[in-house]
């Protein structure tokens, strides 16, 4: 039977998937590869360590008893978003990559704001952020004139990658958006930002739709893998946009929860002309023409893991998770705000920090354990309460990645949220997204839709206790007050630290 590979390029971690024509994953790889932080606020990587990782992770599939190679007939892509690659006249990387979670351009975020003003908002419809690629294009220009001069094109993590497999360079939509350089009226590199802030438009590459296909492997990279030349390479697109596929919200009263380093509470858009004046992030999708709105808390299994680490480094994270049955809602009075890194939103605070509100000896591990769950989940209420302030309901929200494997954490989201959350039984969301865009790509399916029939399935669904949401109301009532309370305590925190 025929399949496709999705190649889902995470920030720690490559994953490939292979699916057959009827949705199921006959077979998984994955390889890691390292993180540099040089400096404070970097987080950088060598491009080339992604090609490594992705050739190393798909012989590692195909060595599977389960997997037969020969049979895949398109590939594609779900990739980390922001990171920006700039290549030389040879289309290599002149420097490591600059990832979304490099928070060194603060002083180009501003530079953006005072030159361009409300005018950037409605050109690309999201404010300027630290993550995003436009401003360390911008950091480069400045700090790295050489490079900057030097370079012939940008591209994004996984659209090297694609290159490297194809030798086509391309982008898709969704990651275009993520650059806040595409005009969304238009969907075109806009040429008022680019002329506002010296970019050359020969460094913008070519625009394409996730579906497109650029063409098939480079038979050196084929044979390197053990794929057959004839592979069919699919653009791809941007890993939230992947996950919303992959978890079928393909519906504007669905909402997608998604908890992996950062957390994304993400919606399918119904009208192509809605603005959030910068409040949520508003993206191209992998859907053709069509767009998905997001907000992002920066630190949701990164907050988890971080506590892991520190007070629980030998333990499992479901036996971690699981501790937190011996609480109960509200933690016995026991709030956590997840801004280790600062927060996104509603808050777009690059110096925020988290708090443990209300630490009282009578407390135990399971209180705090439960207090960083809640204390997350309570930062997707923040961003539901964004769409709920414009009007907009939701039915059911989809749940993937960490969070999705916990019933109690799953109960705990259905009770904050006050929605009734599904989890599904594939919980590899931007990968199966990738491979969907390769099973619409090659004709398999008319339609997302028809595909999301075939390859989503659910798996549990969690309601509401009512009880429970009236507690947990009070509870984010003040939550809610602590970003207020402690902005200026933590940025004076910072402030003493650096000085």
């Amino acid at each position: 039977m025929a399949a496709v590979i999705g190649v889902d390029l995470g920030t720690s971690a490559v994953k490939v998937l292979l699916v057959d024509e009827t949705g199921a994953t006959l077979a998984t790889g994955s390889t890691a590869y390292p993180l540099q932080q040089p400096k404070p606020g970097y987080s950088e990587q060598d491009p080339e360590d992604w090609i490594r990782s992705v050739k190393a992770a798909i012989i590692a599939l195909g060595k599977k008893p389960e997997a037969d190679l020969s049979q895949v007939a398109g590939l594609s892509f779900s990739g980390q978003m922001h990171g920006l690659v700039l290549l030389s006249a040879a289309m290599r990387p002149l420097r490591p990559a600059i990832l979304w979670n490099d928070t060194r351009t603060t002083a180009e975020v501003n530079q953006i704001n005072q030159t361009m003003g409300k005018r950037f908002i409605e050109i690309t419809r999201n404010r300027a952020l630290e993550g995003f690629t436009l401003p360390k294009l911008l950091w480069v220009q400045k700090h790295e004139p050489e490079n900057f001069a030097a370079a012939k094109m940008f591209l994004l993590p996984k659209d090297y990658v694609r290159y490297r497999m194809t030798g086509v360079a391309g982008i898709d939509y969704s990651d275009a958006a993520g650059t806040v350089m595409l005009d969304e009226d238009k969907r075109r590199w806009s040429p008022a930002i680019l002329a506002t802030f010296n970019i050359p438009a020969s460094l913008c590459p070519p625009l394409i739709e996730a579906t497109d296909c650029v063409g098939t492997l480079d038979p050196e990279f084929a044979a390197a893998v053990g794929l057959p030349k004839t592979v069919k390479v699919f653009g791809g697109g941007a890993d939230n946009a992947c996950g919303a596929v992959g978890a079928g919200v393909l519906h504007p009263d669905q909402l997608l929860l998604s908890i992996g380093t950062s957390g994304v509470v993400l919606t399918y858009e119904p009208d192509s002309k809605t603005t959030y004046n910068g409040k949520l992030h508003y993206f191209d999708h992998v859907v053709p023409g069509q767009h998905y709105s997001m907000g992002v808390t920066l630190a949701a299994g990164h907050s988890l893991n971080w506590f892991k680490k520190t007070f629980a480094p030998d333990e499992d994270f479901a036996t971690l998770v699981a501790s937190a049955a011996a609480s109960r809602p509200g933690a016995n009075g026991l709030l956590f705000t997840p801004y280790l890194v600062g927060e996104r939103t509603p808050y777009a605070d690059a110096k925020i920090r988290g708090s443990f509100i209300g630490i009282d000896s009578r407390q135990t591990r399971a209180d705090f354990v439960r207090a960083v769950i809640e204390g997350i989940t309570f930062s997707f209420r923040d961003v539901l309460a964004v769409y709920q302030d414009s009007g907009r309901t939701f039915k059911s929200a989809i749940t993937i990645g960490g969070g999705s494997q916990s019933p109690l954490w799953l109960q705990i989201q259905a009770d904050i949220l006050n929605l009734k959350i599904v989890s599904l039984k594939n919980n590899q969301g931007p990968g199966i997204g990738a491979a969907m865009i390769a099973a619409v790509g090659l004709g398999w399916f008319a339609s997302f839709e028809a595909c999301a029939k075939q390859f989503v399935e659910e798996k549990a669904t969690y309601v509401p206790d009512r009880k429970q949401v009236e507690r947990y109301t009070r509870y984010y009532k003040l939550y809610h007050d602590v970003y207020p309370a402690t902005w200026p305590i933590t940025a004076g925190l910072l402030q003493t630290e650096e000085s």
